[in-house]
């Protein structure tokens, strides 16, 4: 049986968004005696618009579920699944937290204030939350799977609802803030879940699709217009309310839309990828993308802290994101940020698969053919 070029494509689409989002929404201002954390979404928030289309989490929880689902194997052992599928994501960990160790002793020696020191090390260790909710998600998924079975497709209303009550105990009952945390498990359970009934055959129709998507998208319109939640779907420093710092109802009625839309767009997208070299680019973000996720907020900062000292305060990269003017220097220096990563990339990428895994026979089922013959197995499957 072979892969589901669709989902690997969603996956390289959400990899692709989570990278150009942190990449376009975290400025680094030079404040003299080190460097500051701001992002242009504090100043214009003109620009929210950008979030609700580079924030696609939702998406890798929705792949997510598929993938699990579809990899459970008849009568394994919880414990021997739970190991072997979390040890894929956490395989690569151990590297960046080493590498990042070093910098910031270094970066201690040079000068650099705590305070730039904290920005910068919350940017490194942002990713792992993902990281912690999604492999406790793939561990639970036998038990997501028997609800799905118990319940079909109103399971996905238990999730939602629990994260309607808790924000309500939040937002309107004066509760307290850490109870906003329970939300990283029922929050994004609601796209996993989603994906274990996409894998078990429902969803199939564009009638289903739609209905999300229409559906969530309106649900996102009447929190963000009448209760108060805000536009930006990513969070915005100084912001009252953060709709990802915990995930918000509002966030799950977007990961609706945005499952809607990833759904819509399976036939165009299997279409696309039959081409050659575009299945090329999908396969390669796929078997890196523990990688790309990891160390994209380390090539982005390489380039900032390295040319901090070189060349003084440069536009879009050193200077204040309070006009459109930083946006368009932001632009520019993306091609930068991606040479950056595609040479830490070369090096860190042998973390993140065992060796066995490689296949070194050019007969295989060629997963990048005009490149690599490797096994088609994903890092995140």
């Amino acid at each position: 049986m072979g892969r589901e070029r669709t989902v690997d494509a969603l996956r390289a689409v959400a990899i692709l968004g989570v990278v150009l989002g942190h990449w376009l929404v975290t400025a680094f201002v030079a404040t003299g005696d080190g460097l500051r954390v701001a992002s242009p979404l504090a100043a214009m928030p003109s620009l929210a618009p950008i979030s609700w289309v580079l924030q696609t989490l939702a998406v890798f929880f929705l792949v997510g579920g598929y993938a699990a689902a579809k990899g459970l194997r008849p009568g394994e052992p919880w414990g021997s699944w739970a190991r072997r599928r979390t040890a894929r994501l956490l395989r690569p960990v151990p590297a960046l937290l080493l590498v990042w160790l070093a910098a910031m002793a270094g970066l201690i020696w040079a000068g650099y204030t705590p305070d730039t020191l904290r920005g910068l090390g919350k940017l490194v260790l942002s990713p792992l939350w993902f990281l912690a909710v999604y492999g406790a998600l793939t561990a639970l998924t036998p038990a997501i799977v028997a609800m799905w079975k118990r319940l079909g497709l109103w399971g996905a209303a238990v999730p939602v609802a629990a994260t309607a009550l808790i924000d309500l105990g939040r937002f309107a009952l004066g509760g307290p803030e850490w109870i906003g945390w329970a939300t990283l498990l029922t929050g994004w359970l609601v796209p996993f879940y989603l994906g274990v009934a996409w894998a078990n055959g429902a969803l199939a129709s564009r009638r289903a699709a739609a209905g999300l998507l229409a559906g969530g998208a309106a649900a996102t319109a009447a929190l963000v217009a009448g209760a108060g939640y805000p536009a930006s779907m990513v969070g915005v420093p100084g912001a009252e309310i953060s709709n990802l710092n915990p995930p918000t109802l509002a966030a799950v009625a977007f990961g609706l839309a945005q499952t809607g839309l990833a759904l819509l767009a399976r036939e165009p997208l299997g279409r696309l990828v039959r081409r050659p070299r575009v299945w090329a680019g999908v396969a390669l973000a796929n078997l890196s993308a523990m990688t790309i996720f990891l160390w994209h907020q380390t090539a982005m900062m390489a380039v900032t802290i390295g040319l901090g000292g070189a060349a003084g305060s440069l536009p879009g990269l050193h200077t204040a994101p309070g006009e459109p003017g930083w946006v368009a220097a932001r632009l520019a220096w993306l091609p930068v940020f991606a040479a950056v990563l595609a040479a830490i990339w070369t090096l860190a990428k042998r973390f993140e698969r065992p060796r066995r895994e490689i296949d070194p026979n050019p007969k295989a089922v060629p997963y990048i053919s005009s490149v690599t013959a490797v096994r088609t197995r994903t890092t995140i499957t």
